[in-house]
């Protein structure tokens, strides 16, 4: 067991950055090493939902810019969306694509009204919407 706890520190300290690794040094195990890392990087909940709250005002105020192309735009936004996801947000695929079609520049509103006409937006997924943005580009 001994054995195997070195070689996992091992890879740890292989993983970890120089000025994280000073701080961890005096850790004894594996398992102390690994609550210390967890501690630093992941927060308490008060944390967390501080984190939650900055991403939350950035997936509002994403609004694609002027030259921006549609594959640039689902990058920024799918970053965000999915930042929030790992801190614990129910981010459905819906509010995304809702966010993508009202943060659109003006050269779109015609394929958006199609969009909205034709398809069914509930059931919308950020691929085909992505697909059809680009094919219309």
């Amino acid at each position: 067991m001994k054995l195997k706890d070195m070689k996992v520190k091992n890879y740890l300290f292989q993983a970890i950055d120089w000025t994280v690794l000073d701080t961890i040094l005096k850790k004894d195990t594996t398992k102390d090493i690994w609550d210390a890392m967890k501690k630093k990087f992941e927060g308490n909940a008060r944390v967390k939902r501080s984190h939650l709250q900055a991403f939350h005002r950035e997936f509002e105020t994403l609004e694609m810019r002027f030259g921006e192309g549609a594959t640039k735009y689902f990058s920024r936004v799918m970053i965000v969306a999915n930042k929030m996801r790992i801190y614990g947000e129910d981010m459905q695929d819906v509010k995304v694509v809702e966010k993508i079609l009202r943060s659109l520049i003006e050269n779109f509103n015609y394929i958006v009204c199609s969009i909205e006409k034709s398809k069914d937006i509930d059931a919308l997924i950020v691929d085909e919407l992505q697909s059809s943005l680009i094919v219309h580009e």
